[in-house]
């Protein structure tokens, strides 16, 4: 039985080829295994594209019959020892400065000298501004292929079992990391060679240098891995960003699209991201229809990190809420998956997955985020059975083997109860458990958040900022030069407190300024009689350079005495947020004006017409840093008066309680567990309350309307 396909070169593909064969690597023990596998028998190039590498993983945590070495940089050593006529290309993310502690600082000084001739490692940064370089493509002799959501790095290495107390799971730097699911794929044929043209493509574009397609007699296919489809139609599809001249493709979006309106049974989703809006109408779309297909979408419980979880995370909170609305039949099921140790925190998933049917399987590195559409370099791989019996069994048997890890239970189970239930999400229902398993998915945005947080194109744009309408912002059309100094000037200003913040976060002086090593250095200064002045410049400098401010109250409380220890962390917050104020007041409205466009300077007008309630709002929610709230402010309309007020009345409560509750917030940030949790939410509750009970005191004092009213009428 025959079937059309979907793939349409131009539109939602750039090229649609075959593979003689395709396996999908699920999870990190399997793709390490297969690479190392497949590098084990290259001989001319072996060319990776990566966001992010580290040559110091182990690509095999249990016996390996090769005698090669397991870390990454000397097993690659070991192969051009080996193989003199082989080259290794490493095209990396020249990444962005707020994944410098993330990341090893450099890679190519790890690999050694040996065979440094044919080891070629460089940063990629011709993307555009906020863009990465987000393809994990690997590519060995053009004759096999991976690509995926995988990166060979850090926190990547795990087992479908999820064991958290794995002894493996560990980072070169013996940092244990929680349970880490993603899936790649492997393809040999003329699949591989068109992923191979890719690879060299983007070499071209970041080095200037032509990379040559190779021919090799060899068979680089892992002999052990036995293939999941044979002679599979396949589509690449790709998000290269408007840059340089280049124009934008959108395929990786378009075949989104086209991938959810052609579904008719059911659509399976994994992914890390989930923000895309465009997605997200599609979707709704087709949950609005009576007999439309079921929607299982898994999710991570939680976006890694503070920024992401405020950012990333409330967006796809607020993207959910509005698909549940449009689930008139009852068609949508949202997950997250636990392991035991884990049942409230869950498995950080980072895969990239869409299954339609059983008729199509889809593996990338783009996320359902705005920014996988058009900010971000892409690359996905798709399966079409195009009416393949046998090809239909491998890409059910492949949504299959992933329900069947999240539910731990074997993929038959999943096979039985779908054709049981004839519904995917009924079958998950019956078969979710107590420990491993999927988790309904439930978060809502709070109402007091949604109306001030800033719009999804600051933290997830759809497309990159002009370069010329950014050369057109800072060198004005008449040629008037000291029209630009103030914006040359604010330039400079903000360059400079990026180095300084530098300094700390990405330099040796890092590993100095820690929580313990304050807390050492603050007995040096406790009886010192400079105290305040001291506190008062730590807390000025480190504001400039985006240092915590909680960090700083913590350590300031646990140093002195509570009364002394409140009014020297009141005094450098206060200190701290002027400087800031008065760095963006220099910088100057209009250069923040012309940057923002609109996203960033909504946020100011918004500072700007709250005012006192706004202020207050960041100071007890910290959805933005300290230092960029005082920026911001620094360079709206926001007055001054209003803006120290705010910070005050934000700013005390929480002092306060971070004084009396030292003991419990220690405990509970150092060691989530539930009570500690259930500590947090209590304190919280009480600095919200002493917040609003504070300012409507200061409301109904006297001195406090007297200086309001004459200030007001001086300003009118």
């Amino acid at each position: 039985m025959g079937s059309t396909s979907i793939f349409i070169e131009g539109r939602n593909c750039w090229k649609r080829t075959r593979a003689d064969r395709v396996a999908f690597l699920i999870d990190g023990e399997a793709y390490f295994k297969a690479f190392k596998e497949a590098a084990l028998k290259a001989q001319r190039t072996i060319v990776i594209l990566s966001w992010d590498i580290d040559t110091r993983i182990l690509l095999r945590r249990d016996k390996d019959p090769s005698g090669l070495p397991n870390p990454l940089g000397d097993f690659l050593q070991a192969l051009l020892a080996r193989r003199p006529s082989l080259h290794i290309y490493v095209l990396n993310w020249d990444f962005s400065i707020f994944y410098r502690f993330e990341r090893q600082v450099q890679p190519i000084f790890d690999l050694g000298l040996e065979g440094r001739g044919r080891l070629h490692f460089k940063l990629d940064g011709t993307h555009p501004i906020g863009a990465s370089h987000h393809q994990k493509i690997v590519v060995i002799d053009d004759e096999v292929a991976f690509a995926g959501g995988f990166d060979l790095s850090r926190s990547r290495w795990d087992t479908p079992s999820h064991n958290v107390h794995d002894p493996k799971r560990v980072d070169p730097d013996g940092t244990i990391y929680k349970p880490f699911h993603d899936v790649q794929v492997i393809m040999d044929g003329e699949a591989a060679v068109h992923l191979g043209d890719i690879a060299r493509e983007r070499w071209y574009l970041a080095t200037g240098q032509h990379l040559r397609r190779v021919t090799v007699q060899d068979n680089s296919w892992p002999s052990y891995l036995e293939p999941h489809i044979e002679e599979a139609s396949v589509a690449i599809s790709r998000t290269p960003p408007a840059f340089m001249g280049r124009s934008e493709v959108r395929e990786v979006e378009s075949l989104y699209l086209d991938m959810i309106g052609a579904a008719h049974h059911s659509i399976y989703i994994e992914t890390q991201y989930f923000t895309s809006a465009r997605i997200g109408e599609a979707l709704a779309a087709r949950l609005k229809e009576k007999d439309g297909p079921e929607i299982l979408v898994i999710l991570p419980r939680k976006n890694s990190g503070w920024l992401e979880e405020n950012s990333m995370g409330l967006l796809r909170t607020g993207l959910l809420s509005r698909l549940r609305q449009a689930d008139w039949h009852g068609h949508l099921g949202i997950y997250f998956p636990v392991v035991p140790g884990l049942e409230e925190i869950g498995v950080n998933l980072h895969s990239k997955v869409m299954v339609i049917d059983d008729r199509m399987a889809r593996i990338g590195s783009s996320n359902l985020s705005n920014r996988s559409m058009g900010l971000d370099t892409e690359c996905d791989i798709t399966i079409d059975s195009e009416g393949n019996d046998h090809q239909s069994d491998g890409i059910a048997g492949f949504r299959n083997i992933l329900l069947a890890e999240h539910l731990a239970v074997f993929p038959e189970k999943i096979a039985e109860a779908i054709s049981s239930k004839n519904s995917l999400l009924e079958a998950v229902e019956a078969l979710r458990g107590e420990n491993h398993t999927l988790r309904p998915l439930v978060a809502d945005v709070p109402q007091w958040a949604s109306s001030l947080l800033p719009e999804a194109a600051i933290f997830d744009p759809e497309r990159p900022l002009d370069k010329e309408r950014l050369i057109e912002e800072f060198i004005p059309s008449d040629g008037d030069e000291s029209a630009g100094r103030p914006f040359l000037r604010g330039a400079l200003l903000l360059v400079l407190l990026m180095v300084l913040a530098g300094l700390w976060k990405w330099s040796p002086l890092r590993d100095w300024i820690d929580l313990q090593t304050l807390m050492t250095w603050s007995g040096s200064f406790r009886e010192n009689p400079l105290a305040l002045p001291i506190v008062i410049l730590i807390y000025v400098v480190g504001g400039l350079v985006m240092f915590p401010v909680l960090l700083l109250i913590f350590m300031t409380v646990f140093t002195f005495e509570p009364m002394a220890g409140i009014l020297y962390s009141l005094a450098g917050c206060i200190s701290s947020a002027i400087a800031g104020y008065g760095v963006g007041n220099m910088i100057g409205c209009d250069l923040v004006r012309r940057l923002a466009r609109g996203h960033l300077n909504q946020l100011s007008r918004r500072l700007a017409r709250h005012g006192l309630d706004a202020i207050i709002f960041f100071r007890i929610f910290p959805i933005l840093p300290f230092t960029v709230v005082n920026l911001i402010a620094g360079a709206s309309r926001l007055r001054l008066r209003d803006y120290i007020l705010g910070t005050i009345i934000g700013m005390v409560p929480g002092i306060l309680f971070i004084t009396l509750f030292q003991t419990s917030l220690a405990r509970a940030i150092s060691n989530p567990e539930q009570h500690h949790f259930f500590i947090l939410i209590a304190i919280t509750a009480i600095i919200m309350a002493a917040t609003h009970f504070f300012k409507r005191w200061l409301n109904r004092a006297s001195y406090v309307k007297f200086l309001y009213t004459r200030m007001s009428r001086k300003n009118k």
